[in-house]
């Protein structure tokens, strides 16, 4: 299998930081590397002298916390929500949630773009499964006439590849018509749409039409871990029925610490968030100036991708912009669609302008 993907020129391998320019990492607001964070942590620990240095178990048997009740309180309220339930990764979240909460004989509907954890999620679901396109209301609705029993559609509300958006609103107001459950990932919103990151769910104020949502603690909001958040009966029957919840020794009270002390920080982080905005209105305007024949998945969000057709051909140009000290990398099919090759770039509160000009330049001679 190894000899296979190596043959395809697919094979996967670790890369250790080598210095560049961060155009890369999922670290949108910079607290992954903020001082300011990492000190509000190491107090919240030192004043806790009592606090063990693990979990010694799952939350069903000895894992269990009142800091780990504590802090899904404060989760909830702060997402506007009932109850809240913390995993140890968005991938476990997604899996969890999607594996679960659809039963044999319900109707499972998913954007045919969704992470990897959902679709893993998906297939171990024992309900009927079915892909909708990529945004598409239409076929979402022709999906929706067609199922049968409960029926929950799964989205994320900002896409990992392409940046671009689901359009929310109206998949609220297709899921309530036609009474289906709305799931929604919004690992990337987290952090950087909403009333002080709170995503992109809140920002439009539906929060109280969607199901369910799973809010990632490792991207912008720098630590690590996951919640999903909706109604106290959904964190009941996820104690019951998640797998990964129930399975998993739970989260260390240093990393529940951490998370606890990033979304009291959050309402600090409005500058943070508005200057990430400001990024990414700046090179949009830059990319349609400088290299106006080139082709972007999308300009909603930090997560920027750069069509270059061809595995090879994508590799090639991630590795001239690596030799000219930017971290980009390069995602090729079957990641992503055969002839859809991308270069990710993604924009930070840490960036400049003048890094940026840099990149496009870089990009211009390439091009």
């Amino acid at each position: 299998m190894l000899e296979k993907r190596r043959s395809a020129g697919l094979l996967r391998s670790l890369k250790k930081p080598a210095g560049l320019i961060d155009f890369c990492s999922n670290d949108y607001l910079g607290l992954a590397r903020s001082a300011v964070l990492r000190h509000t942590i190491e107090q919240a620990v030192l004043t806790r002298s009592n606090l063990l240095n693990g979990s010694t178990g799952s939350r069903l048997l000895a894992g269990n916390s009142a800091l780990a009740e504590e802090i899904e309180t404060e989760i909830a309220d702060f997402h506007e929500t009932e109850a809240a339930l913390i995993f140890n990764s968005g991938y476990d979240a997604n899996v969890g949630l999607l594996a679960s909460l659809p039963q044999r004989g319900d109707t499972l509907l998913t954007d045919e773009l969704i992470h990897a954890s959902m679709i893993d999620g998906a297939r171990l679901s024992v309900a009927n499964r079915f892909k909708f396109k990529h945004n598409d209301l239409a076929d979402l609705e022709n999906r929706l006439q067609r199922a049968s029993g409960t029926v929950y559609v799964a989205i994320e509300s900002v896409y990992s590849m392409d940046g671009d958006l689901a359009p929310l609103p109206e998949i609220v107001d297709l899921c309530e018509r036609y009474e289906a459950a709305l799931l929604v990932d919004e690992a990337h919103a987290t952090g950087v749409f909403g009333p002080k990151g709170g995503g992109l769910v809140q920002a439009l104020g539906l929060q109280n039409r969607v199901f369910a949502r799973v809010h990632t603690f490792g991207k912008a909001l720098g630590v690590h871990g996951a919640a999903v958040v909706g109604s106290a009966a959904l964190h009941d029957f996820l104690i019951n029925f998640a797998r990964p919840f129930v399975y998993s020794t739970a989260l260390p009270p240093h990393s529940l610490l951490a998370i606890q002390s990033v979304y009291r920080f959050l309402p600090e982080c409005e500058a943070l968030i508005q200057r990430l905005q400001n990024l990414r209105s700046y090179f949009q305007q830059q990319i349609e100036q400088q290299l106006p024949e080139t082709e972007w998945t999308s300009a909603e969000s930090p997560i920027l991708g750069l069509i270059v057709p061809g595995n090879d051909a994508c590799r090639a140009v991630a590795t001239h912009l690596q030799q000219a000290g930017f971290d980009i990398r390069p995602i090729v099919s079957p990641t992503v669609p055969a002839g859809r090759e991308r270069l990710r770039i993604c924009l930070h509160a840490y960036n400049s302008e003048t890094e940026i000009d840099t990149l496009v330049r870089a990009l211009q001679k390439i091009r």
